[in-house]
């Protein structure tokens, strides 16, 4: 009577066991597609980031089909006061323009981009003058890809895909 006794408290654990393991595989796989989900959404937005706008990557572009502008005079473009400073700072910058040939637009802007470059100088010194010194020294790449982005957007084209100070000082 005994081993009987037994051997049904062992099978009623056993099944309290065996519905325990479930609940917690099936709370385990909803984590778990929630989580894939959530790095797939992130995955997605990065690739948004690197993708240029028109399929092609920003590193796709091989340096055969690359042309290069630099403006032609470097720029002193006054920077944004920082709260507790007085004193004006400047940006001194070169700045060099990446074009891909092989892109459509690019016969119809490239070939006489130096005809734009004022508006160009624009688009440049709204974006550096909107930085103080310091945020400029620290976020160096991250004013060339707002160029890039005002250089896209004014030309209604990605045949720039590139942005690249040649030269930047500060004073």
């Amino acid at each position: 009577m005994k081993k009987n006794l037994i051997s049904m408290v062992i099978l009623a654990l056993l099944i309290v066991n065996l519905v325990l393991t479930t609940v917690m595989m099936l709370n385990v796989t909803k984590t778990n597609a929630a989580t894939a989900a959530i790095v797939t959404d992130i995955a997605s937005v990065l690739q948004l980031e690197l993708d240029n706008g028109d399929g092609a990557s920003t590193g796709s572009v091989s340096l055969a089909d690359t042309q290069t502008y630099s403006i032609s005079d470097s720029m002193t473009i006054p920077l944004k006061k920082d709260v507790e400073e007085t004193k004006d700072h400047y940006a001194i910058v070169s700045v060099t323009i990446s074009m891909d040939t092989t892109h459509e637009d690019y016969e119809t802007y490239g070939p006489t981009i130096d005809t734009r470059e004022a508006l160009i100088k624009s688009e440049i010194v709204s974006v550096i003058s909107g930085y103080t010194m310091t945020e400029a020294k620290i976020s160096q790449e991250q004013i060339c890809d707002e160029i890039l982005e005002r250089l896209q957007a004014l030309f209604g084209s990605t045949f720039i895909y590139k942005v690249s100070f040649s030269e930047i000082m500060f004073g």
